[in-house]
């Protein structure tokens, strides 16, 4: 009989492990739905949604099924062979999401760094530009992963320092500025090979930009024949009330990086999609991955995309989206802790009011974790509030009783 509790758990990753992140004192155990339990059974909402990779909820029966039935037959043969779920996964997906060709990863950021090669070697091959020359502009704020390429465009210093040297080629520029972009165009694009985006960025703080702004970035890449990016690692498979948030605006990407919830969360699947014109650059061993459209990987990420559809989570989190940021800003009316409140489809931030270096959202978060709502802070004064979006009105409801409860008795 396991005699462990929550503190023996902290304990052992703190000895044990490296300190490379500040989780919140709770040790989760079990999940479903949109609900975890802790070691010692308290039963919570989950808030984060493992940054949105659980977008079908937790243990969603369907994924589970997927996952065990393939995970018994077959698992991994490497792309050495040619496997019987691959083919049918790469149909799907492409034709869901309107391209030729999908490339599997496994992470996210190996899905970035895929993306990144891609654009460079068309920009070589196909746009002419001289060998090592090929530039990306990236966005001031952007998170796109935590590999040494992209380190090297990160202006969060958490990120960067001391990790150099860094990978050449990058030129950032503020995030939701037209202006900028076509600036950098109009002076470099002989030798830009792509403008790399995230159509909200999630980790600066759920900053949504202005109408028009991907639209019109589309544009602009169009007109100066520089390939469209789009990261929708986190903004992917409905988690804004569209498919992707760049149908917000009617935007189809020239490359479109998934992952997350590809797989709800049940396994490590990322995919790169692109046109015929663009991905045909790759060839037989110019790039791939051992774990790279596994099996499991298939079968699981197809489960996943049929949630979304069966269960209309699109529809869903842009429906309970307003409904949610409309609940919180009557909350912020009776309050001066709330500055405001952000978010498209159920991907939402409050704004502490307090500066980025207060303890004040960490501790309300840990207020929250005591109500019975596990949500985390990110640059300092924000919260993230993302469920699955398998969440339902009454749930919704309840979520909201527990935020305003614990915002209106938070003592600074």
């Amino acid at each position: 009989m396991n005699t462990m509790n929550s503190s023996d758990y902290i304990q052992l990753e703190e000895k044990y492990g490296a300190h490379n992140y500040h989780p919140l004192p709770v040790v989760l155990d079990r999940g479903e739905g949109v609900y975890v339990w802790d070691v010692e059974g308290k039963k919570y909402f989950d808030f984060l949604s493992a940054y949105s990779a659980v977008n079908q909820g937790h243990s969603h029966p369907k994924i589970v099924e997927a996952l065990v039935n393939q995970a018994s037959k077959l698992a991994l043969t490497s792309r050495a062979f040619y496997n019987s779920k691959l083919g049918e996964y790469e149909k799907k997906i492409t034709e869901l999401f309107g391209f030729d060709k999908v490339l599997p990863m496994n992470s996210g950021a190996e899905a970035v760094e895929t993306a990144v090669k891609i654009a460079r070697k068309w920009s070589y091959e196909v746009k002419g530009i001289a060998e090592n020359q090929a530039q990306i502009i990236v966005c001031d704020n952007n998170f796109h992963g935590r590999t040494t390429t992209i380190v090297s465009f990160s202006n969060d210093p958490d990120a960067s320092t001391n990790y150099g040297p860094f990978t050449p080629g990058f030129i950032k520029i503020p995030y939701n500025s037209l202006e900028a972009l076509e600036q950098i165009l109009q002076d470099q694009s002989a030798t830009t090979a792509a403008f790399l985006v995230e159509p909200i960025q999630g980790e600066a703080g759920v900053y949504v930009p202005d109408a028009g702004y991907l639209k019109g970035a589309l544009e602009l890449c169009k007109k100066y024949n520089v390939l469209f990016i789009a990261d929708e690692v986190q903004t992917g498979i409905a988690r804004t009330g569209q498919l992707i948030a760049c149908h917000h605006e009617g935007v189809q990407p020239d490359i479109l990086i998934l992952g997350k919830a590809l797989s709800g969360g049940m396994y490590p699947v990322s995919a790169v999609l692109a046109d015929d014109h663009i991905m045909n650059v790759i060839k037989p061993g110019q790039h791939g991955s051992t774990f790279g459209g596994n099996p499991m990987a298939c079968a699981v990420a197809m489960a996943a995309l049929d949630v979304v559809a069966d269960e209309g989570l699109s529809e869903r989190a842009e429906k309970l989206g307003k409904r949610f940021r409309d609940e919180i800003e009557k909350i912020i009316t009776k309050t001066d802790l709330i500055v405001s409140v952000r978010g498209k489809g159920l991907l939402n931030a409050i704004i502490i009011n307090d500066t980025q270096d207060s303890p004040t959202a960490w501790n309300l978060c840990v207020d929250l974790m005591k109500n019975g709502l596990l949500a985390k802070p990110t640059h300092g004064n924000i919260i993230r509030l993302a469920p699955p979006l398998v969440i339902t009105e009454e749930q919704l409801t309840e979520c909201l009783a527990i935020i305003k409860k614990t915002v209106l008795e938070y003592k600074r």
